[in-house]
């Protein structure tokens, strides 16, 4: 007996289904309410319509179907956008199917047109329409529309082309597309897709070093002493008077006294430096424990609840680092690595050494080394963290991440991760990947404009399916030599770029002081927060010499836009200058467009005067539209189109960030 041939592909072929991440491996990612396109090829053979439907499946098993538009008819491109109301495992799939109302409609058209076979055409609609009323299901009002298109096309009193218009009329067509007859439906695979909450893709995020929060130089003594968390506290009615939305706290555990980390990383540590967090563990305990010079579990609950008070998440370093003093060292060896002198050996990237800090081994305790991670990170959770920022998680195996989101989120599916990578693409996309919601970028070191254009539209395209990019100008590891030498203007421009580029940036505490002076022979700033404590002296400051109103304005912005809110949006524009960037984003609101455009110099340190050219289509307008761009930063009004003059230089802002108001001029 011959064996049944075995079909690979559907009666109606549906290929090409995107967006897919390691073929299906691995979930597609958004956030509740965030639009994103679904697309496929779908074709058949002949000449007979087809037709296609995007299935959405909510976590609950309810299936939600969208129509499908064909974009390109040569390459048989359809798509549709979607979202999902909800957090949860959803996922998709596309249906290509036959389209016999489709099919009709072009032929008859063409044919009664031609006075060809007119009475059979009328007649083979009649029936199209009855198999449409019995097979689905219709309100009295939906039905009667197509009972007098039955009507109309079998009435032999009126002309052919009256009767044919009575079944392919606008109402006709409306009807059989919100209840179309399918036939030969053909299904794509299931393609996972993770929507999470918000602040997974949008926030503000700023950082401090709770030790510095508070800390004070005692002249008589010549020794400094810590902040606690009761004093970092204070600050936080600040960070949320700016607009921030995190508040990420550096280690906040025991640092390790064994080779200990002195001013600027210097190999000897006075007596009193305090080292750096990130060297973690000592007599006083290790990752589930709190530096003493900070307070206790109590003085962190209160912190965190002065915070949610606020409106603020606490987000907490996990840094799997362990000092030579580390509570694991002693207790378990084989967590570490040992050299061939019996030493442990300590972290290293050549010409950098970490001599205060031991890097873990995965390869011979893997479950007794997970088991105890889970447990610390459990202990965090218990006290309220919402976020953990990972340091170095690209020098960790890659399931190691893996699993412990997954764990987690099993329990406590808000929580957000994100990934301190800067290293290279395929390792922070694998990340991405395998659970982490956000990545620190290579921003820092982008920009130029074909840079800035290149590398956004590589995170905004097919990797924000599953990467959410997180724009830092600065951090206290990373200080460019853009940002050493660029003045006011020029960190006014990163942070207004960070803040509108994507939805998610941060800002590294001193930001506002514009902190610039670099220890020779490195991209970091000198007297580094890492191996010290700071005073900023925040109640001593003018607050119109700093940079805070300036930051104050982008969140106010951020938060008044919900087109900012999304990174999928972003669009280029043209500018004649090439130190002039230029890009948009769009965001439908219930019944209106919220559009932002920013037009940013790029050396803001010397004067541009230049045209920029806008794709109004990317703005929701039509090519000849007119529309009053308002100056969120300065309060202006201008009068603008398709093609506009900027001038954009230090006797002005170094950003435009426009609001898209109307299409009514404003009056002279």
């Amino acid at each position: 007996m011959t064996e049944a041939v075995r079909h690979s592909i559907g009666r109606i072929p549906v290929v090409g289904v995107g967006p897919v991440v390691e073929h299906r491996e691995r979930p597609a990612k958004s956030v509740t309410g965030e639009e994103f396109d679904v697309t496929a090829t779908v074709f058949r053979e002949g000449h007979d319509a087809v037709n296609a439907t995007v299935v959405l499946t909510d976590p609950d098993g309810n299936e939600h179907p969208v129509a499908m538009t064909r974009v390109n008819a040569g390459l048989d491109a359809w798509v549709a956008t979607v979202s999902a109301d909800r957090p949860g495992a959803w996922s998709y799939r596309v249906e290509g199917w036959s389209d016999p109302y489709g099919t009709w409609f072009h032929d008859a058209v063409i044919k009664v047109g031609a006075g060809v076979d007119v009475d059979l055409m009328l007649e083979e609609g009649a029936r199209l329409f009855e198999r449409a009323v019995a097979e689905a299901p219709r309100g009295k009002e939906q039905t009667e529309v197509l009972t007098g298109a039955i009507d109309g096309l079998r009435n032999t009193g009126l002309p052919p082309e009256a009767r044919l218009s009575a079944g392919v009329s606008a109402e006709v067509r409306a009807e059989m597309g919100a209840r179309p007859l399918r036939d030969f439906v053909s299904a794509s695979p299931e393609h996972p897709w993770l929507v999470e909450r918000e602040r997974a893709l949008y926030g503000a995020w700023y950082e401090i070093f709770p030790r510095s929060e508070g800390a004070w130089y005692d002249e008589n003594a010549g020794r400094w002493h810590s902040g606690t968390l009761a004093t970092a506290a204070e600050r936080l009615d600040a960070v949320a008077a700016m607009g921030f939305d995190v508040v990420y706290l550096t280690p906040i555990h025991p640092i390790g006294r064994v080779n200990r980390k002195g001013r600027n990383n210097s190999l000897v540590a006075e007596p009193a430096d305090p080292g750096s967090p990130y060297a973690i563990g000592s007599a006083d305990g290790g990752h589930d424990a709190i530096h003493p010079d900070l307070g206790t579990f109590d003085d962190f609950d209160a912190f965190v609840g002065h915070a949610r008070g606020l409106g603020l998440e606490v987000a907490l370093d996990l840094a799997l680092n362990c000092a030579p003093d580390h509570p694991w060292v002693a207790a378990h060896p084989e967590w570490f690595i040992t050299r061939a002198d019996g030493s442990i050996a300590y972290a290293e990237n050549p010409p950098k050494k970490y001599q205060d800090i031991y890097p873990l081994n995965f390869d011979i305790d893997p479950e007794g080394l997970y088991a105890e991670i889970l447990r610390i990170v459990r202990v965090w959770l218990d006290h309220g963290v919402t976020i953990f920022r990972v340091d170095n998680p690209h020098t960790k195996p890659l399931w190691l991440w893996e699993r412990l989101i997954a764990d987690v989120a099993a329990d406590h599916p808000d929580v957000v991760w994100l990934a301190e990578a800067f290293t290279r693409p395929p390792m922070m996309h694998t990340l991405a990947k395998v659970g982490f919601q956000q990545s620190y970028t290579y921003y820092a070191w982008r920009h130029t404009k074909h840079e800035l254009t290149e590398y956004c539209a590589e995170l905004a395209g097919p990797a924000a399916a599953y990467m959410r990019p997180n724009f830092w100008p600065t951090t206290h590891d990373i200080l460019t030599p853009f940002m050493q030498r660029g003045g006011p203007e020029a960190w006014k421009m990163r942070a207004a770029l960070s803040a509108t580029l994507t939805p998610s940036y941060g800002i590294y505490a001193g930001y506002e002081l514009m902190e610039h002076v670099a220890r020779p022979g490195a991209e970091e700033q000198i007297d580094n927060e890492k191996y010290e404590y700071k005073n900023r002296r925040w109640a001593e400051l003018d607050e119109g010499a700093t940079l805070t109103p300036y930051l104050r304005k982008l969140n106010e912005i951020r938060r008044a836009h919900p087109a900012l809110h999304w990174l999928r949006n972003l669009r280029f524009h043209h500018a004649d200058d090439d130190n002039v960037l230029v890009f948009s984003k769009l965001r439908r609101v219930y019944d209106r467009d919220d559009v932002i455009v920013v037009v940013a110099n790029l050396e803001p340190d010397h004067t541009r005067d230049t045209w920029i050219h806008l794709n109004l289509p990317d703005l929701g307008l039509g090519w000849d539209s007119g529309f009053v761009a308002h100056d969120l930063v300065t309060g202006e009004h201008w009068n603008w189109g398709q093609h506009n003059f900027v001038r954009l230089g230090p006797a002005t802002e170094p950003v435009h960030i426009i609001h898209v108001v109307s299409d009514a001029p404003v009056s002279p």
